[in-house]
């Protein structure tokens, strides 16, 4: 429960503020580098399609990622796909992963597409 809580905290913010929201929760300490650690270990496959999709939608945009204290911030770009409303997978600098995962897919004819106009997800 306390990883799963670890998951849920890191995912919403900062690992430094998961960091103390997990200590104001549960009064567990995880520090912020061990909730990094935590999440850069785990694998997340994207899930397996069981249907033909008739619904493709598409979403980019940035992420901020912070450095050493006193440098600036870094922006990287990342890629969300939802396919037929129930499947959704998330690409973080990686966008052969995400056509190869939607370019594998059985579609029907025809398929919807819907993108938010971002230069990214032409």
């Amino acid at each position: 429960m306390l990883e799963k809580c670890c998951f849920l905290l890191s995912a919403s913010e900062s690992y430094q503020n998961a960091s103390v929201d997990l200590a104001t929760l549960t009064g567990v300490k995880v520090s912020h580098s061990s909730q990094n650690r935590l999440v850069q270990r785990q694998e997340f496959p994207v899930p397996e399609v069981k249907q033909a999709l008739a619904q493709v939608s598409i979403d980019g945009g940035k992420v901020r990622l912070r450095t050493e204290r006193g440098l600036p911030c870094q922006w990287r770009d990342y890629k969300a796909v939802r396919l037929q409303d129930l499947y959704y997978g998330a690409f973080f600098q990686d966008n052969l992963s995400l056509t190869d995962w939607v370019n594998s897919q059985s579609l029907t004819n025809p398929v919807i597409c819907l993108g938010d106009g971002h230069s990214g997800c032409a």
